[in-house]
C-alpha cells in the first residue's frame, strides 16, 4: 500500500468541502488531479469512502471513521515540515469556531491580541450557534471551538473557560421597567410577559430554559430570533422582554434604549467553554491558542 500525503490531503479537503471543485481550489490543484488522487486513494483501500449524491460527495460510515486519522496524519506531516524548515514554533493556520455572543464580543479582541504575538499566523473565525459549532467540531471542520452553552458530545473535550451572566431586559418604557422603579419585581410579574428569545440550539436559550423551569411556569415566546442584535432591536421597540448576555448590552444601556430587569430569583450565571475533538492532533498552533485563551481572562 502506497498512500501518499497528497491523497490524504485531497480526501480531507473533499470530506470538509463536499465537492471536488472546492477541494481543488483549497489545495491549488486542478479538478482532474484532485479527482484522480481521490480515486487512487479509494482504489488502494479497495473501498468507497463517499456516497455520491449528484455533484456532492458525502462521507459514508467508513469515511467518517478514517477522517480523523487522515486529518491528524496531514497535521503531523505539516508540522514535521515546519520543524525541518525551522518554523516549528510558528502557529500556521487555525480554524476557530465560536457561538454568537462569544464570537461577537470576546473573540475579536482575543484574536487581535494573539495575532499581535504571532503576526504570521492565519486565523479564520466561524460564528454560529452552539449546536452548530459542536457539529462542526465533530466533523473536524474546526480546530477549536468556544461556546456559551452545554456540550453533550462525548467525543469532544470540554475545558472550562470564562464566566458570563445572562440578564433579562426590556425597553425603559415597558411596564416591568416602570414598575421596577418603585418596587422589586417577582416571578408573578412575568406571568403575562411576551418573550423575544434566541432559537433552540443556542447556548443562551438553553441556559434560559433551565433557569425558568419551576420559576416562571408560563412562558409565552412571541418571537425566536437567531441574533442577539435583532432581539435587542425588537425589545427596544417595546414589543416584549428579552434575555441576553450582559456583555452584549453595554452600548444599549448607556444609550438608554434598553433597561436591565433585576431578577434575583433566576440563576442566569453560566460557564463558557473551550472545545476540542479528543482525536484531534494538537499542533503547536492549537496548543498555543488554547493556552493563550485560557490565560487571557
Amino acid at each position: 500500500m502506497r498512500i501518499t500525503l497528497k491523497q490524504l490531503a485531497v480526501f480531507v479537503a473533499v470530506a470538509q468541502h463536499g465537492t471536488v471543485t472546492r477541494a481543488a481550489n483549497e489545495l491549488n490543484l486542478t479538478q482532474s488531479a484532485t479527482s484522480m488522487a481521490l480515486s487512487d486513494f479509494e482504489g488502494q483501500l479497495d473501498c468507497l469512502l463517499f456516497d455520491r449524491i449528484g455533484k456532492r460527495l458525502q462521507l459514508n460510515d467508513l469515511g467518517r471513521k478514517l477522517l480523523p486519522h487522515a486529518i491528524n496524519t496531514v497535521a503531523h506531516a505539516n508540522e514535521l515540515e515546519a520543524i525541518a524548515r525551522g518554523h516549528g514554533d510558528k502557529v500556521g493556520s487555525l480554524k476557530i469556531g465560536a457561538s454568537l455572543t462569544v464570537g461577537n464580543y470576546l473573540m475579536p479582541p482575543l484574536i487581535a491580541s494573539f495575532m499581535g504575538e504571532h503576526p504570521q499566523c492565519q486565523l479564520s473565525l466561524e460564528i454560529a450557534n452552539t449546536s452548530q459549532i459542536i457539529q462542526a467540531l465533530e466533523q473536524f471542520e474546526l480546530d477549536i471551538g468556544f461556546i456559551e452553552g452545554f456540550c453533550h458530545a462525548p467525543n469532544l473535550e470540554v475545558i472550562p473557560w470564562q464566566s458570563d451572566e445572562l440578564v433579562i431586559f426590556t425597553a425603559p418604557s415597558h411596564p416591568l421597567a416602570q414598575k421596577q422603579l418603585t418596587q422589586p419585581l417577582t416571578e408573578a410579574d412575568f406571568s403575562e410577559a411576551q418573550w423575544i428569545l434566541r432559537e433552540a440550539g443556542s447556548g443562551t436559550r438553553e441556559i434560559f430554559d433551565n433557569a425558568v423551569v419551576g420559576r416562571l411556569p408560563h412562558i409565552h415566546v412571541l418571537l425566536e430570533l437567531g441574533h442577539t442584535e435583532a432581539i435587542q432591536r425588537v425589545v427596544a421597540s417595546g414589543l416584549g422582554v428579552g434575555c441576553a448576555s450582559r456583555l452584549s448590552l453595554d452600548e444599549a444601556i448607556q444609550n438608554n434604549t434598553l433597561q436591565i430587569l433585576q431578577t434575583p430569583f433566576l440563576n442566569l450565571n453560566r460557564q463558557l467553554f473551550v472545545l476540542i475533538h479528543q482525536q484531534k492532533y494538537r499542533t503547536y498552533g492549537v496548543e498555543s491558542f488554547i493556552k493563550f485563551a485560557t490565560q487571557t481572562i
